[in-house]
């Protein structure tokens, strides 16, 4: 079974570690800083082999360069985004598949929030790590892909067993739900989670992971099809895809 640490850096980002205890390899996803990464290795006796990147964001990629040099480990990171991630050895794209020793991702491809976003799917763990295509009760802004393209990769990532927990980068939970709120008031499971959120976030306690399931039930990105939100927002004859984009720009603006 693979072990995560989940690192909290800045203001609200995450480092996860990711560890096989029968080969030892190590994976750091998305490191935006080194020195948090390295403590925790020297604390747990680890050597890192991998560095896997989401997308290019400096947030996700700040601690590339300083890792490699510390630990020699291997940069893995979109192909598509090659001439902006810091250190890359080795670009990947859709299809294509990590191993972490017995462990294998397979690599999906999912733009919008950046054009060149991948997220790191190990099916046989039960485990999505998503950067910034999905949050818990959100999604990532679109920086520089469309609607109709963040929508699709969030149609992928909804189709994943409902089991998957999604460790996602950033504590955006809190704030995310506050606007889910808005947008389909009436939803009890969404109600029950924000209960759960205020909890953990009161002891300052991490929300992430989530699951897929709670995600279809609780995020208004997942949820296009609800008549509920259909009706709050008034478009009962939309197309999912100006659903999702009408979410989109309001929690943009929220």
């Amino acid at each position: 079974m693979l072990e995560i640490i989940q690192i909290p850096v800045l203001t609200d980002n995450y480092i996860y570690l990711i560890h096989d205890p029968v080969s030892k390899d190590t994976a750091a996803v998305d490191p935006a800083e080194a020195r948090p990464v390295l403590d925790v290795l020297a604390n747990r006796g680890w050597k890192l082999s991998y560095v896997l990147n989401t997308h290019h964001h400096w947030d996700h990629v700040g601690g590339n360069l300083e890792l490699q040099q510390h630990t020699g480990c291997q940069v893995i990171a979109p192909l598509a985004d090659r001439h902006r991630i810091p250190g890359i050895d080795r670009g990947v794209a859709e299809g294509d598949t990590i191993r972490l020793g017995e462990h294998s991702a397979d690599v999906l491809f999912t733009p919008g929030h950046t054009l060149g976003h991948v997220v790191y799917h190990f099916a046989g763990d039960h485990v999505l790590f998503c950067g910034d295509t999905l949050f818990v009760m959100g999604c990532g802004r679109l920086f520089e892909g469309t609607a109709e393209q963040l929508w699709q990769s969030l149609q992928r990532l909804k189709a994943l067993p409902t089991d998957t927990r999604i460790y996602c980068t950033h504590e955006y939970t809190q704030n995310n739900g506050r606007f889910a709120l808005t947008v389909e008031p009436d939803n009890q499971a969404l109600a029950e989670k924000m209960q759960r959120v205020a909890e953990l976030r009161a002891d300052n306690r991490p929300t992430v992971p989530s699951t897929i399931g709670e995600e279809l039930a609780t995020n208004p990105f997942f949820r296009e099809d609800s008549p509920s939100l259909q009706k709050t927002l008034g478009l009962r004859d939309a197309t999912p895809v100006q659903i999702f984009a009408e979410v989109r720009r309001l929690k943009d603006t929220f």
